[in-house]
């Protein structure tokens, strides 16, 4: 008697597989859930906080790539000024020492080496002193400048780790009440344009003041708009008269909620009624350009 003829096996995996792989993957998602469901440690969380708080937010002992000045840790940009300071402070071929660094190396290797042995305030304090320096060589130049144009007189100028401040009495440039540069104060607003041109590349802000007694005009509705809109007429006539990028040039009015001085006295008033220039250093407009 002949036997059976046995029905052929399917071609492809066996059917339990496709269960078996649907059985893997639910046991991966579940890890997975219970790993991202796992307890934060509060001291390393307020390690965290405590870290973004500082003046470039570096994580200390988490940030480990460093390229086109930005140095990632866990995924976050956090100090897009990173290389343009180690290459100011240190020789692309190593350090001042010659101990770090060698023949070849990228920029972001340079960086990534130091930022391994500096902790982050000591990274901060360098940059900062950077900037200081620097801040302190413009505001030379501008005083310099501001003699040989025979204004130095009509202007204070203070810097900071930032930016160089140049401060004007309001009066120099504008009538009472009025937001246009007065004839007289014309001429020295051309002088000034003079001083920024030498600071093509940098950030320049104009900042409006003025004291707390109100103002009683139909052109604006109260002292926030008024310097607003001299900032704006100062900062377009530096656009007009300079060869500074538009875009570097920003404005905006502080109206009396920046006092330097007693608003209850006439030179304390006359002090708040103000324009201020900051010249960005180099370490910094970057920083100012995103605000």
């Amino acid at each position: 008697m002949a036997k059976e003829k046995q029905e052929e096996a399917p071609k492809g995996s066996p059917a339990w597989m496709a269960t078996f792989s649907d059985l893997m993957n639910l046991l991966l998602c579940f890890f997975v859930l219970l790993f991202s469901m796992s307890t934060v440690d509060a001291q390393k969380f307020e390690q965290i906080v405590a870290s973004f708080k500082n003046n470039f937010s570096v994580l200390s002992a988490s940030g480990n790539t460093v390229g086109d000045g930005v140095l990632i840790s866990s995924g976050i940009s956090v100090m897009e000024q990173f290389d343009e300071y180690f290459n100011t402070a240190y020789d692309v071929e190593g350090s001042e020492d010659g101990e770090i660094g060698s023949e070849g190396a990228s920029e972001s290797d340079m960086a990534n080496q130091l930022a391994e042995q500096y902790s982050d305030e000591a990274i901060s304090e360098a940059f900062n002193e950077q900037g200081l320096k620097e801040s302190e060589r413009m505001a030379q130049e501008i005083e310099s400048l501001a003699e040989k144009f025979g204004i130095r007189q009509q202007m204070e100028v203070t810097f900071n780790g930032e930016y160089v401040e140049i401060t004007l009495n309001g009066a120099l440039l504008f009538d009472s009440g009025e937001a246009v540069v007065s004839p007289e104060g014309t001429a020295l607003m051309d002088k000034l344009g003079g001083i920024i041109d030498n600071f093509g590349s940098n950030i320049v802000e104009v900042e409006g003041h003025t004291d707390n007694v109100p103002i009683h005009s139909a052109k604006f509705e109260d002292n926030e708009a008024l310097s607003m809109y001299r900032a704006m007429f100062v900062a377009k006539y530096f656009r007009d008269i300079t060869s500074v990028p538009d875009a570097n040039i920003k404005s905006s009015g502080r109206g009396e909620f920046c006092p330097i001085a007693d608003n209850t006295t006439v030179d304390g008033r006359a002090k708040n009624r103000r324009v201020e220039i900051k010249i960005y250093n180099s370490f910094n407009s970057k920083n100012a350009e995103s605000r």
